[in-house]
């Protein structure tokens, strides 16, 4: 006689319900009882002072949800979307439409996630978002973005967000930070030094109109290279004024040339007479105002963050036509090593390196930035020096798993500062459930694998530090 072997069926996940993403019973332990319910410490975000200040209400659905979201843009384009309805005149409940026809080929795409999540957390709409669906979404969503309920500032409370860290020019003058501050409301929302213009010095026309800028903001009159550090650590005594804890760097790798201060000021100089610098005077004088921008970061106590490795503006015609940040850039494979160790032991030999976030956009070089932080971390602070959360096009399951696996096999994710939405959007916070998911899910397989003890206190604190409490202690903000 014959006899098969059934394999029982396995009773199949819904999908996007409370156990999402959480794939053992202690996984689904660890998220409820441990990370659900913390607060949000967004120190590195792109929304809009202006619109949270004002308690911005949002007109529709595509207006606070597919505005400025070249993540989705891309996935449009790549669907065979018009760009009209993207970034073009087509009209909103059209654009709405035309991301709703993309969804269902997003399938495996984070957006797929991201997009249901928000849906869900925002709007309480379980449905998919397909065309059939898409209809009455949008007019059950726009009736919610109706009510007070969902202005900017309800949302941010809504998600249980602390602290929201704006990105700033140093020529802003921060008045929406100003209002919000003599307000009442109570999430507090802080500049973050962005000084990358001040670094641009490729093209001496643009270069000079934003030193014009700078003068103007800092009452200071550019003539030679001194002063250009005068007019930067003036604005930057202003940001500290108005409660700034972070700088910020967006570059393609960090610039650690040797020079010296007559270089400098001749270089300064032939720009300021709109002379082209040579690759090698421009890379020399990036050196040297990172550099000093370090020394006043340091100097404050501030925390300076390194967002290294994109690619930008790929596509010329698109450039010329839409303008930047719009979904043409890409990861790049620039070498980070050698001048990340330079940069990082010069200010290291004189004690003045402060506590640094460094995020990689290319996952080859995650075990390289993992065990540089290493070499930097001296003991004065827990994780002083960081490897930040997967950033851009890393900031996905798998690539948030990537990173961490890597921190934890080079350094202690204990002490990790977690997430942070890096985003324009104001309906971009489940991210951070998104990443908490995902992390409970990491420690409670190995508990189930017998890889880390059954000691739920442990990790469960451990949980509660990475999503929440060492951010808190890290950045100390007022």
């Amino acid at each position: 006689m014959l006899f098969l072997h059934m394999q029982p069926i396995s009773k199949m996940k819904p999908f996007l319900d409370e156990n999402f993403l959480l794939q053992s019973s202690t996984a689904e332990k660890l998220y409820h009882d441990f990370a659900i319910d913390l607060p949000i410490i967004d120190y590195h975000c792109h929304l809009s002072p202006e619109e949270i200040a004002q308690n911005q209400s949002f007109k529709n659905l595509t207006h606070i949800w597919l505005y400025g979201d070249h993540y989705k843009w891309r996935a449009m384009r790549a669907n065979g979307i018009n760009e009209r309805f993207c970034t073009g005149d087509a009209s909103d409940y059209d654009k709405f439409m035309a991301y709703a026809q993309t969804v269902p080929y997003t399938l495996r795409n984070p957006l797929y996630h991201w997009t249901h999540l928000e849906l869900q957390r925002y709007f309480s709409i379980d449905e998919i978002l397909n065309v059939e669906s898409a209809p009455a979404i949008w007019e059950r969503a726009n009736k919610l973005l109706a009510s007070s309920e969902m202005s900017s500032q309800s949302l941010l409370q809504k998600m249980k967000v602390e602290v929201v860290c704006t990105t700033d020019d140093p020529t802003d003058k921060l008045e929406f930070h100003q209002k919000l501050k003599e307000s009442e409301f109570n999430v507090l929302m802080l500049p973050t030094f962005r000084a990358d213009k001040a670094m641009a010095v490729d093209n001496p026309g643009s270069y000079n109109s934003y030193l014009a800028k700078l003068e103007q903001a800092a009452d200071i009159s550019i003539s030679s290279y001194q002063n250009l550090l005068e007019a930067l650590q003036s604005r930057h005594d202003f940001f500290a004024s108005m409660g700034c804890r972070l700088s910020d760097h967006g570059l393609e790798h960090v610039f650690a040339d040797e020079y010296t201060d007559k270089e400098i000021e001749k270089y300064f100089l032939k720009i300021r007479q709109s002379e082209q610098l040579t690759l090698a005077e421009i890379s020399k004088l990036k050196s040297a105002i990172l550099y000093e921008l370090a020394l006043m970061d340091h100097q404050k106590e501030w925390t300076q963050q390194f967002h290294l490795g994109a690619l930008r503006n790929n596509n010329s015609r698109a450039l010329k036509n839409i303008g930047p940040d719009t979904g043409f850039d890409s990861i790049g494979d620039f070498s980070q090593a050698r001048t990340l160790s330079l940069f990082f032991n010069r200010l290291d030999s004189t004690n003045q390196l402060a506590k640094t976030i460094i995020y990689n956009l290319n996952p080859s070089d995650n075990y390289l930035i993992g065990t540089m932080i290493g070499n930097f971390n001296d003991g004065s602070v827990p994780g002083k020096i960081q490897f930040g959360s997967g950033w851009w096009f890393l900031d996905q399951k798998e690539g948030m798993e990537w990173q961490m696996n890597a921190l934890s096999n080079l350094g202690l994710l204990s002490r990790f500062v977690g997430m942070l939405t890096d985003s324009r959007s104001l309906l971009s916070y489940p991210r951070h459930e998104y990443f908490r998911r995902i992390l409970c899910n990491l420690f409670g397989t190995d508990i189930e694998n017998g890889e880390l003890p059954h000691d739920l206190e442990l990790v469960g604190n451990t949980i509660q530090n990475i999503c929440y409490y060492n951010a808190k202690s890290f950045f100390k903000f007022n």
